[in-house]
């Protein structure tokens, strides 16, 4: 995307009332602050650091938790084939029509929605299971037995050989993984406000 498509774009959000990405994730963050794991959205280079495994020709769905204003979101649309499927999944309303407004994009559907209920959204739509899966919620602020209850639906949700993305601020979302995943690689990203640990969950 060029940067006056990208401004034009931008400018035709902030007319339609719905403000500024900064804007609206600083407001995701206040409404609903457990769920949001930072108000910075991610870095560019933890972006391709984390997308930099994903085999994209092969990928037909790829499903998102937790977008908020898109910050992967165009990152992962400009890797992705011309015939698969990025289908996002919030909590989150406010962020759901944001995305929509913002993206024109056919091979994207944001869905309000929870994680946990990963398998029931994708199979309404007519999926069999995702590719890959990325989230950056935050496991350990989540209520009681929601993030186990993620990890395990995800790790279903999953075709063999598909893997479960996950960057955070907190090392201990392996402990809600590990358990659900036969091989996880492990990096850091310091340039990131804060600096983050990511994981790549492989469904063998």
């Amino acid at each position: 995307m060029t940067f006056s498509a990208e401004h034009a774009r931008d400018g035709a959000i902030k007319r339609s009332g719905l403000g500024s990405p900064r804007f609206q994730f600083l407001k995701g963050f206040l409404k609903h602050p457990v769920m949001v794991g930072s108000i910075i959205p991610s870095s560019k280079v933890l972006i391709d650091k984390m997308l930099d495994p994903v085999d994209w020709a092969n990928c037909k769905l790829f499903v998102e938790y937790g977008p908020g204003v898109g910050t992967f979101t165009q990152h992962i649309l400009d890797r992705l084939a011309p015939d698969a499927t990025l289908l996002t999944i919030d909590t989150n309303a406010d962020f759901t029509t944001y995305l929509n407004a913002k993206f024109t994009d056919g091979r994207l559907e944001a869905v309000t929605g929870s994680a946990a209920d990963v398998g029931k959204i994708i199979a309404e739509r007519g999926f069999a299971h995702a590719d890959y899966i990325l989230s950056g919620l935050p496991f350990s602020t989540l209520p009681p037995g929601i993030g186990p209850k993620i990890a395990e639906e995800t790790a279903a949700a999953l075709r063999p050989g598909g893997a479960f993305l996950v960057y955070q601020f907190s090392p201990k979302v392996r402990d809600f993984i590990a358990p659900h995943f036969e091989r996880i690689d492990r990096g850091f990203e310091w340039f990131n406000v804060p600096p983050a640990t990511l994981f790549w969950a492989w469904k063998e």
